[in-house]
């Protein structure tokens, strides 16, 4: 045992490739199942002793900080793949966030577009059944499912049905 947290040795690893589009919470049960499998495959190796445990390189050790409601929210002058990427680590839990008017908009799935945009970051450029296009730093973040407070989690053609949102900012109350 170790007096630190994820310190001691290694006994077995593997490597996963992340997939364009996956969700925190997809990765989470991915890692849940090779995790299991790698376990399985290790503990007869390390019960007979054919498995040695070997150091950690602490120097490649990062910490994650706790998150704070203030990481939930969509800064839009960041860059739209930024944001993507956002969206989905933090599906299906705490899910990212943006204002819009007096809102808080929860974003459940969104996918990054390369466009030149002169709008400010933040504003709707258009919306149609394949998603809301909000101008971002760099580029455009197709808005695919999206939830209002008190609400379930909506396919944006759904959400669209009873709004119109073409030339709005989010981010702003």
């Amino acid at each position: 045992m170790e007096a630190g947290l994820d310190t001691g040795p290694v006994f077995a690893q593997a490597a996963f490739p992340i997939a364009h589009g996956m969700t925190g919470g997809e990765l989470h049960d991915a890692l849940a199942q090779l995790g299991a499998l790698t376990l399985q495959a290790t503990l007869p190796e390390l019960l007979v002793g054919r498995r040695s445990p070997e150091p950690q390189d602490a120097a490649l050790a990062t910490y994650a900080a706790k998150l704070g409601k203030s990481d939930l929210e969509l800064d839009w002058t960041r860059p739209a793949l930024d944001l993507e990427r956002q969206v989905l680590a933090f599906n299906p839990y705490p899910i990212a966030q943006t204002r819009m008017e007096e809102y808080v908009l929860r974003i459940w799935r969104a996918v990054a577009e390369e466009a030149a945009v002169t709008a400010p970051p933040g504003t709707v450029l258009s919306e149609d059944s394949s998603g809301i296009r909000v101008a971002t730093g760099s580029g455009v973040l197709r808005l695919t499912e999206v939830q209002l407070p008190g609400g379930k989690p909506l396919p944006v053609a759904a959400f669209l049905n009873a709004r119109q949102l073409s030339g709005r900012r989010l981010g702003t109350a």
